[in-house]
């Protein structure tokens, strides 16, 4: 049941404003009330002009802002004088009603309006609430929807048939309000609920109250029913459904990005398997999507692949994959071209959602968070899919409104606030020693791009602080720490996974952990020779092959980037377990270039020397040694690296990190099995 969150001790408000982006957040907080993305409010209040006169206006929530986080700024003001002089016109276009209502706005800087905007300006109450409640639209998506509305309401509702929202449907609702006195709601067919209120708090109890009544009436009709038809197919556990996921999502990914590249992540909850496990599952989520908000993100209708968990296999589900979304693909083209007008542009023909029995369901998006989207809204399909087969039979949206809707500008409107998407943007970067100087480095520099950023470190701790400050910067989960001894095949194999199940692949490697060892080769011990060994040949040896079997399997190619050293081309004094280490790991990168150009892997070097700043290697024994072994102070030893370069400089982690993501990069395309020197000019290292 939904809760009634308002705090009627401790609120404040400052203004109506500041009333109205509190009952916002409340509503939004709560996903099975509104969307992500979805529904709008509105507040009707004086305000002071450019001239300083009082006018009545109206804010409302202005087109692309989410409820449960929008702030005072996202919100529009309007004036209500110039709109209700619209309450005399027969019929309005999309865009006249959009150019008159910019006319309307007190203050240009403030965001276009919601598109809803006439629903609440036509409506005769200071406050007002549009939402997508799960218990609402259950009621708006059966087949017997009105008639269990009189059951529940009686005479308090006003029930409108479904026309895309705009000009007709505002004005149908108030015409609709006013010949009942006493509706207290609106039922939207198929789309969702209206309440209101003389007050924000008054307006806010009316939606919760009515919602909850909803959700009474629907759990008293459940009794003994078997929901979704009952269980057709049983879970695997969850150590098989994460063992076949990390098989399957970089097939799911190369499948579902070909023409433009997407993320792919899985949910696995109780709500969702028992869904896909059920009888009624394929036919149900064919039917169509359970509120037009849902359409951009989640398209018409999910792929249901049809696979038992109980007696087929994991190559069995790659081959349905396969056939499912080919299929999905031609239907979906077959769709666009028997509904367009011939203005609008096909979106990727691949599905935003797909349904597996005894897995669950994945999604896609152009990035973490749209997959995410996708996600959520369609655990709000599955619940209202649960609440319309408890009343009567689920239905949606014709597929040429479905369409109307899909490709409607003032939809796709708000999908062009989105920031523009960089060179990275689409992509998946694994850094080891991510958490180190070059390794921080690099994963802002990616991160910056676009990128999503694995940070793989044996130091958790650090790696863990790096992924939380990106997440801050750059916005939730796009970046995971894994902890990782890249001497460990298990631990390898592990971090791989990990990143697999996040974001449904990966396209870059950077292979950066690191150490560094230093004495006179008499006095070199066999172990220091060995944990150089490990470290730097075997240890990468270990990640770029996990990785490269991920890349192949997901047939978009890659980019591995290895981190060497001056050392690698230049025998250095007292280094003879570095240096020899270092020369393996760079033609280790030439070996695996020869190998992955058939499937469109890139393997190349970066060669730094002299990275001391942030480097957690040269808080190690490796500094005093290299200042020992040129006769001179370990604090001396940064300026004695920069006289000996040719340019006379410094090298830092941030050259290093923009080498990195210049030969991860589509600038570099035809560059394979590279080295590009980043020292500042030590001719002695001079590649040749």
């Amino acid at each position: 049941m939904v809760e009634n969150l308002w705090d009627t001790h401790n609120v404040n408000f400052e203004s109506g404003l500041s009333s109205l982006v509190y009952r916002s957040n409340l509503l939004g907080k709560d996903r099975s009330i509104a969307n992500w993305g979805g529904g709008n409010t509105s507040t009707k209040t004086f305000e002071k002009n450019f001239r300083g006169e009082d006018v009545e206006v109206m804010w409302v929530k202005g087109s692309g802002s989410d409820l449960a986080t929008m702030d005072s700024t996202n919100f529009t003001a309007l004036k209500m004088d110039d709109i209700r002089r619209l309450l005399t016109e027969d019929h309005m276009t999309d865009e006249e009603m959009v150019r008159y209502l910019s006319h309307c706005m007190i203050d240009s800087s403030h965001p276009r309006s919601s598109i809803e905007t006439l629903l609440h300006a036509f409506l005769p109450f200071k406050h007002v609430d549009h939402t997508h409640p799960d218990a609402i639209i259950s009621i708006a998506c059966a087949d017997n929807g009105k008639d269990v509305a009189e059951k529940i309401y009686g005479d308090r509702f006003v029930w409108v048939p479904y026309i895309r929202p705009g000009f007709d449907l505002s004005k149908m609702i108030a015409e609709s309000v006013k010949n009942n006195p006493k509706a207290e709601l609106v039922i939207m067919e198929k789309h969702g609920l209206v309440t209101w209120g003389g007050t924000s708090e008054e307006s806010y109890n009316q939606t919760i109250s009515v919602i909850q009544e909803a959700e009474k009436y629907i759990q008293e009709q459940s009794g003994n029913q078997e929901i979704f038809g009952g269980a057709q197919h049983t879970s695997l556990t969850e150590k098989e459904r994460r063992n076949t996921l990390a098989e399957v999502l970089p097939v799911i990914r190369g499948l579902v990005s070909t023409e433009n590249k997407m993320i792919v992540t899985n949910n696995d909850s109780e709500e969702v398997l028992k869904f896909v496990n059920s009888k009624n599952a394929h036919d149900l989520s064919q039917v169509g999507a359970a509120c037009p908000d849902h359409l951009v993100h989640t398209k018409r209708a999910p792929l249901f692949v049809s696979w038992n968990p109980q007696k087929e296999d994991t190559h069995e589900l790659i081959e349905s994959i396969k056939n499912g979304v080919e299929f999905f693909r031609e239907e979906y083209k077959s769709y666009f071209e028997k509904n367009q007008s011939g203005n609008e542009t096909m979106f990727e023909p691949v599905p935003r959602v797909i349904l597996i029995p005894g897995i669950g369901m994945i999604n896609t998006g152009k990035d973490i968070k749209a997959a995410k989207v996708s996600e959520s809204l369609y655990h709000r399909a599955i619940s209202v899919m649960k609440g319309a087969t408890i009343l009567g039979n689920f239905v949606s949206l014709k597929e040429e409104e479905a369409f109307a809707v899909e490709y409607w500008p003032l939809e796709l409107y708000k999908l062009s606030l989105a920031p523009a998407e960089a060179d990275f943007s689409r992509h998946i970067s694994f850094v080891t020693g991510g958490a180190g100087g070059i390794g921080s480095s690099t994963c802002y520099r990616l991160a910056y791009e676009g990128s999503h950023i694995v940070v793989a470190d044996i130091n958790w701790e650090g790696a863990q602080e790096l992924a939380d400050n990106l997440n801050n910067q750059f916005g939730s989960e796009r970046a995971i720490a894994v902890k990782m001894d890249v001497t460990k095949e298990e631990e390898v194999e592990e971090a791989i996974k990990k990143a697999t199940l996040t974001y449904g692949g990966l396209d870059i490697l950077v292979n950066n952990a690191g150490l560094a060892s230093s004495s006179p080769f008499e006095e070199t011990t066999l172990d220091k020779w060995n944990l150089n060994v490990n470290v730097l040949v075997t240890g990468y040896f270990l990640v770029a092959r996990e990785a490269f079997k991920l890349m192949k399997n997901q047939s978009l190619g890659g980019n591995m980037v290895f981190v060497g050293s001056k050392n690698s081309i230049y025998a250095g004094k007292n280094a003879a377990a570095y240096s020899t280490a270092k020369a393996a790991e760079v033609h280790l990168a030439r070996t695996i270039a020869a190998d992955g150009g058939q499937y469109g892997i890139r393997v190349n070097s970066v060669l730094p020397d002299a990275v001391i700043r942030g480097s957690k290697i040269w808080d190690s024994e490796w500094k005093e040694e290299r200042a020992s072994s040129y006769g001179i102070q370990a604090d001396e030893l940064e300026e004695h690296y920069r006289k000996r370069t040719i340019l006379n400089e410094n090298v830092l982690p941030e050259d290093i990190a923009e080498s990195i993501a210049f030969l991860a990069s589509s600038k570099s395309a035809k560059t394979t099995g590279c080295m590009i020197t980043v020292d500042g000019g030590v001719p002695a290292a001079f590649s040749r």
